[in-house]
């Protein structure tokens, strides 16, 4: 059946057309940042170099096209159209009219679609695993590096350990299916969900413990969003059914918390190295102030230029770990529109149709390439300060 074809100059306007949303977003956001950035600390500096305007709008690009998937996205990305497979860009799908932008592919599905619902799972499990990831780094981290001793020898210990295991086989490891069929991932689960819960108990108990009115309040929220959060997602048992993950999702989410914390744990633990012996630190140690205090009040702070320098690499390094399991066939489900998948699905066909697997590899490259650059626009700021 001969399809028609909107053209090259189609393509272009209608994938223009398609992302309006991100484009009013996008206006709105930085116009008011680069209107109020001397007030916006750390984040308007990034409007002082063009590394940081790059950087920051490609990946504020990347977040609005997964808040507003479901407006951007012409077709459901599981959706098949039987006419449509391996259909040329710009082919227009009979029964609604629509363009296939990118193009079908093997199994008659929207490459655009499924390029742009990918980055919900992105923006989804990167982000999330890097802040879980740093929490268990960073409560570990700085009792190893403050107290040093036996402490220290034990936790660097097991974090080398893991470092020097390849990635991608503890990767494999962890999300094989033979692995997802015994309660390993959920049992890791249990024991990487609870760190936030304690670092934000002690954060509130060492800084309001003169004050227990406050503190009890502090507490119980902690405890009670902590304990909603962490059931919701190691027992898929939230009562309200809001927090939930997929098993295939709680397995990837281990894996990276699993293969990142101990390198946060080694850059916390240099830093507060460093930071103990000036003088700001001797004074609180003068004042009676609780190691604990010291450490989240005083050390992490000061800390924090490299973590977020850092945080922002270690999201792209997961983007491209996501990609990589979801090309050998070991991240989500096979009908997932992740990137990962979409460049293995295309991969096979690649010497017949080069064009459905250049969309996914195309987000995956430029959503990695603005992290990057936020970065390296935080470390150039973190040195000035």
């Amino acid at each position: 059946m001969q399809l028609d074809n909107v053209g090259v100059l189609g393509i272009l306007l209608g994938v223009i057309a398609r992302f309006w949303p991100v484009w009013i977003a996008l206006a709105i956001i930085l116009g008011l940042s680069l209107r109020y950035k001397k007030r916006l600390g750390l984040y308007g500096h990034l409007f002082d170099t063009g590394v940081g305007i790059a950087g920051l709008t490609i990946c504020l690009f990347w977040l609005f096209t997964a808040i507003f998937a479901d407006v951007i996205a012409p077709f459901d990305p599981l959706s098949q159209f039987l006419v449509m497979k391996n259909a040329a860009p710009g082919a227009v799908e009979p029964d609604s009219g629509m363009a296939f932008l990118f193009g079908g592919d093997r199994l008659a599905r929207d490459v655009f679609s499924r390029m742009v619902f990918g980055s919900q799972i992105v923006l989804v499990i990167a982000p999330t695993a890097t802040l879980f990831a740093l929490m268990v780094g960073t409560t570990l981290g700085l009792p190893a590096g403050y107290y040093g001793g036996w402490i220290d020898n034990v936790l660097s210990f097991l974090a080398n350990l893991v470092l020097a295991f390849p990635v991608i086989l503890l990767f494999y490891l962890l999300v094989t299916p033979g692995i997802r069929e015994t309660p390993i991932p959920q049992w890791l689960a249990g024991v990487f969900f609870v760190f936030p819960v304690i670092f934000f108990a002690t954060l509130f108990y060492t800084r309001y413990r003169s004050r227990p009115g406050l503190l009890a309040v502090q507490l119980a929220a902690t405890v009670l969003v902590g304990g909603w959060v962490y059931v919701g997602l190691v027992f898929d048992a939230d009562p309200l059914g809001i927090i939930s993950i997929e098993p295939n999702e709680l397995n990837i989410f281990v894996a990276v918390v699993f293969a990142s914390a101990p390198g946060v744990f080694r850059i916390v633990r240099g830093l507060v190295m460093d930071i103990k012996t000036r003088d700001y630190v001797a004074a609180a140690q003068t004042r009676g102030e609780s190691p604990w205090y010291i450490m989240l009040w005083e050390v992490l702070p000061n800390a924090r230029g490299p973590l977020i320098v850092d945080a922002c690499l270690r999201i792209g390094y997961t983007t491209i770990l996501l990609g990589t399991l979801g090309y050998f066939g070991l991240g989500l489900a096979p009908e997932s529109p992740d990137w990962g998948t979409g460049i293995k699905e295309s991969s096979r066909l690649l010497r017949l149709h080069v064009h459905p697997a250049l969309p996914p590899v195309v987000a995956l490259m430029s959503f990695v390439l603005g992290l990057n650059l936020l970065a390296d626009a935080l470390r150039e700021q973190s040195l000035k300060d």
